[in-house]
């Protein structure tokens, strides 16, 4: 190895470019490695503590979740599945939807029909849902304010759609910063736009008029920078719903009692329940895992072309080595060395370039993994604390190490070979 190390210091220009170039192309692949891993490790974590089992959708939708049709019947499979399958614990219909949402301020404005022309409602994604039965599924944690304060959906009054409307939502901080409200103030929701400040004042008087009765965090399961929730007849009635005949809601969220078998309840669920589709936590993974390995395949298929490049530049750089040192491992030979010995020092050379490229690469990996964690946690909105698009594992760190000793084995071959057949009488009686 002293004499690989003396080789490399003769030129430490070309010996430092030789290690860059395999340090850049090894710290793309490991950063590669280490965002699948991140992301497919994340997801999983997160899966798994949402306490969401199953999710029954419309027949059709599949793990995808692309466009959802409106399941029928929401409130009524609150009873109705746990009743099919004694291991449901919670049946939660969530109906997925965007409203625009105006302030008391912009209302005042359009009252005076002096409104600055950059004011305009806010558009938002909303859940209507049931809050109180939500057990064991997780939920946006309430920072300000009591929350709901009613049990159950009191507007649905058991279907009649004639129980008081509370008028009650919450805010995630995001929305609740835009809107510049507070808890115990006032907003005003409806399903569409106006069509310009003219329209306000009318808009406005058509509008659902809501008190915020809670701020809350973010919510990662609905990836929306903007969102408000809501009873689930009190959004029915705002986005065409809200009827006996009109019960409908985009997704049930199933936690079970023992989720360890839920093919089980999969099953049991689907043949009680024909208009709907089950997908398990599993399906949902499995896509996830799918999505993740078509970027991890391109990625690879990038990564190879970079190490066959450095490959191929180190092994460049070591043939121009055994050429300027050819009368060296002539007189080698000379004095008794074998070729085997003369070849293990340009492998050895080639394995110690190698070496120094991960000494390279592993720490641009690393702060590139870093830097594209952060832009990515703060572009997407409503992620948990504790998730990371990076994972930096023993598999991901031991994958880098792999590929330097392939990059340092493979480009050693042919220099190796030229140094073992080199003639040595004619390198001593060169000049």
């Amino acid at each position: 190895m002293a004499y690989a190390l003396d080789a490399l210091r003769r030129r430490p220009g070309r010996s430092f470019l030789t290690a860059l170039g395999i340090g850049l192309a090894v710290g793309l692949v490991v950063l590669l490695l280490a965002l699948s891993a991140g992301i497919q490790t994340s997801a999983t974590e997160l899966a798994t503590a949402s306490g969401v089992d199953l999710i029954a959708a419309s027949a059709g939708v599949n793990s995808t979740f692309g466009a959802l049709p409106p399941i029928d019947h929401a409130h009524q499979l609150v009873t109705e599945m746990p009743a099919a399958d004694h291991n449901v614990e919670t049946a939660s219909p969530w109906l997925v939807s965007d409203l625009v949402f105006g302030n008391a301020s912009l209302w005042a404005r359009a009252n005076q029909s002096d409104v600055p022309p950059q004011w305009s409602p806010t558009s938002s994604g909303s859940i209507g849902w049931i809050p109180d039965d939500n057990t064991g599924i997780q939920v946006p944690t309430l920072y300000n304010g009591t929350g709901f304060t009613s049990p159950g959906d009191p507007h649905y009054a058991n279907g009649t759609y004639q129980g008081p409307f509370t008028g009650q939502i919450e805010l995630d901080q995001g929305l609740a910063a835009v809107l510049g409200v507070t808890v115990g103030e006032h907003v005003w929701a409806a399903a569409a736009s106006p069509t310009g400040p003219g329209d306000l004042q009318a808009w406005y008087e058509n509008a659902t008029e809501f008190t915020v009765v809670g701020v809350t965090s973010p919510f990662w399961l609905v990836p929306s920078a903007l969102l408000a929730l809501l009873y689930l007849s009190e959004l029915q009635a705002i986005v065409g719903g809200g009827t006996p005949s009109t019960d409908y809601a985009s997704l049930v969220l199933i936690h079970l009692y023992d989720p360890t078998s839920p093919s089980n309840d999969q099953s049991a669920l689907d043949a009680a329940f024909v208009g709907l589709t089950i997908i398990t936590l599993g399906d949902i993974l499995s896509e996830i895992q799918h999505v993740v390995n078509l970027y991890r395949t391109f990625g690879e298929l990038i990564g190879a072309i970079d190490l066959v490049v450095a490959a191929l530049f180190t092994t460049t750089v070591l043939q121009m080595s055994v050429d300027d040192r050819s009368r060296e491992i002539a007189l080698l030979r000379a004095i008794g060395n074998s070729r085997a010995s003369v070849g293990t020092l340009v492998v050895e050379e080639g394995l110690l370039l190698s070496a120094f490229g991960l000494a390279v690469g592993l720490p641009v990996a690393f702060l590139g993994a870093e830097a594209i964690n952060v832009f990515l946690l703060r572009l997407l909105a409503g992620l948990p604390v504790g998730f990371n698009f990076v994972s930096f594992n023993l598999s991901v760190v031991g994958a880098g190490v792999g590929l330097v000793v392939a990059i340092g084995l493979l480009a050693s071959i042919a220099p190796a070979a030229r140094a073992m057949q080199l003639p040595v009488a004619e390198e001593l009686r060169a000049p």
